[in-house]
């Protein structure tokens, strides 16, 4: 089973990135971000046409998730527990059925930029860093295959940008962000790129501005992260980056993992 995250950046613009990627790629499952559409404003049409089944998380002009998958799920939730007057759409919750009655719990999310970090916008990255954790333990107990996937905005290690001091006052990759993000790791969950190399200049991410793609002045901020049921079963990596050489791209590129579930 192929499973892949991609920020979109705006579904709408990016339709025939999509389709063509989805065309030869051919994932199971697809984590998107930023979508920047309503529920109704997603082309679902088009995706369905070529055998998915859509579920969104939408918002009007920005955030946005949505999964899109072969199989259609069991369980949908959408928003992330644990403080209701946050009306951001940026979590999104799907289950699967696996082989041998077992279920596949894959998570959605487009976790807040912070920047300024001077301002409340911070203080919102950490808190729902700290709800992302919450919610994160709980689901752990179930004891399933379970696999959050999307753009944290977090730069865990300074070989995850091609320069460390660049992003030394950046709110994806301040201590404490690096911080919150390695006790999602301390519960139990496995990072999938890194579990699967040490590679440097692995990105995930390169700013339209600057030249930063031909450079290749990356960062890594879009992950996979696997509950022990989850890495138990994963076979393999890659991040897609050739996409982001296409004509009108997103600053992001998908990145994927390869998992055996068969019984």
């Amino acid at each position: 089973m192929k499973i892949a995250t991609w920020n979109i950046n705006g579904v709408k613009a990016r339709i025939d990135n999509l389709t063509q990627w989805l065309k030869d790629s051919n994932p199971d499952i697809v984590c998107l971000q930023e979508i920047k559409t309503v529920d109704e404003g997603f082309p679902r049409l088009e995706i369905e046409a070529m055998g998915y089944h859509v579920e969104t998380h939408g918002q009007k002009g920005f955030n946005g998730v949505a999964i899109l998958s072969k199989s259609k799920p069991d369980e949908v939730s959408r928003g992330l527990p644990g403080d209701p007057l946050d009306e951001q759409a940026r979590f999104i919750e799907a289950v699967f059925s696996l082989p041998g009655n077992k279920a596949l719990r894959v998570c959605c999310l487009y976790l807040p930029n912070g920047n300024p970090v001077e301002t409340e916008k911070y203080t919102y990255k950490l808190a729902w860093m700290e709800r992302l954790q919450q919610f994160a333990a709980q689901r752990l107990s179930y004891e399933e295959p379970l696999i959050l996937a999307g753009d944290y905005n977090v730069i865990p290690e300074p070989h995850d940008c091609f320069d460390p001091k660049v992003w030394a006052n950046d709110a994806l990759f301040l201590p404490q962000t690096r911080e919150a993000f390695r006790r999602l790791e301390s519960l139990g969950f496995t990072d999938a790129v890194r579990a699967t190399t040490d590679a440097v200049q692995l990105y995930s991410f390169w700013d339209y501005q600057a030249g930063a793609w031909p450079k290749n002045n990356g960062i890594r901020i879009d992950h996979l992260m696997l509950s022990p049921e989850a890495a138990d079963r994963m076979t393999s990596t890659a991040i897609e980056k050739h996409v982001r050489a296409w004509e009108k791209p997103s600053d992001h590129v998908p990145v994927v993992a390869y998992f055996d579930f068969a019984a």
